[in-house]
């Protein structure tokens, strides 16, 4: 009868052991199959990237937790569960509450990028998921703690950078002409070290020289041509309605054709051509103004012809002449009225 006890006691105890290993393994169940997409790897501002992650099997229970970069993304909405947006961490929840008539096997979140972006932004999303259980709760899966994480570049249609260089009338050997080179793009690409240079392709002869002169932050003035431009450092460039103004004054020895080629180069992509242009210059002689005229030595007669300008007197000269037959003239007329008055009356 012991015998019999005791073999009933251990087979209970083991069914039991059996029992509650079994329902142990369930309880941790891995779910290897999780697989998350984004819809696009790299996008413009504005744009809209959409999240998906799938299960690989029907659950009727989850929770993912997404986080995100919230000084270049927006959320927009989630399908498959309810959200919760804490403004850098969307958590959707599910749980089927029919008991595995509505399992799901993906669920999605959707994500914009700010408009205000003007610069390269790689980013990423971080996904976690807990709470995972089939549609009728009897298997629950392993929580995903370790992020899954999806790279996402937000970057702007940059536009090609221009080159423009400006000034009023023309140009004169030996004569300095202030000048403008305008850089300029509606949405440039961003540089932190670019540097600016100058090279003369063209000129009327070997003598002649070309110098860009312009004044830096210290008010030292360099040249283009033989210094390049940029501090120490050199400068940054990019964004939105870039537009740099550079003062110079150009100076040409001799008159003649000239052509000069500006660039700006990247110095942190082994000097790689952001942008360039060649300008044409016509140089014409130096005009000949202000000129004096030349003062003749001793012995030498002047060629300068002088021009004497008469003036007329305000008041006409009066002489005794004019005087007495002014006065005789009077005497006539009188005696002529005496006369006729006489003959009248007789």
């Amino acid at each position: 009868m012991k015998k019999i006890l005791y073999v009933l006691t251990a087979f209970v105890l083991l069914t039991m052991i059996v029992f509650f290993t079994s329902n142990n393994v369930m309880a941790s169940t891995p779910l290897g199959t999780v697989e998350v997409q984004v819809s696009k790897e790299k996008i413009t501002p504005g744009a809209e990237v959409i999240l998906t992650v799938n299960f690989g099997t029907d659950l009727g229970a989850y929770t993912i937790s997404a986080d995100y970069d919230n000084a270049i993304f927006e959320y927009v909405s989630a399908e498959g569960g309810t959200p919760n947006n804490d403004g850098s961490n969307v958590k959707l929840v599910f749980y089927d509450s029919s008991g595995g008539s509505n399992t799901r096997n993906s669920a999605t979140i959707t994500f914009k990028a700010k408009e205000s972006i003007v610069t390269s932004n790689p980013t990423n999303f971080a996904i976690t998921l807990e709470g995972m259980a089939n549609g009728d709760a009897s298997v629950n899966y392993d929580d995903i703690l370790v992020p899954i994480e999806k790279d996402v570049l937000v970057e702007p249609n940059y536009v090609d950078y221009a080159l423009r260089l400006e000034y009023d009338g023309k140009i004169e050997a030996d004569v300095q002409k202030e000048m403008n080179l305008i850089t300029e793009s509606s949405m440039g690409k961003n540089y932190d070290h670019v540097r600016m240079i100058a090279e003369v392709t063209a000129k009327p002869s070997d003598d002649a020289t070309v110098r860009l002169l312009a004044k830096n932050e210290q008010d030292l003035e360099l040249d283009l041509i033989q210094n390049g431009w940029g501090e120490v450092d050199e400068y940054a460039l990019g964004g939105k309605d870039v537009k740099q103004e550079l003062l110079l004054k150009g100076e040409f020895s001799q008159a003649g054709n000239y052509t000069v080629n500006i660039k700006i180069i990247d110095r942190d992509s082994s000097d790689a051509i952001v942008v360039q242009k060649s300008f044409s210059f016509e140089v014409n002689d130096k005009s000949v103004t202000n000129e004096t005229p030349n003062t003749p030595t001793e012995g030498e007669t002047s060629n300068t012809t002088q021009n004497t300008t008469e003036e007329m007197p305000d008041t006409l000269p009066k002489t005794g002449y004019t005087q007495y037959a002014l006065i005789l003239l009077i005497i006539g007329i009188l005696a002529v009225g005496y006369i006729f008055t006489i003959r009248k009356k007789h």
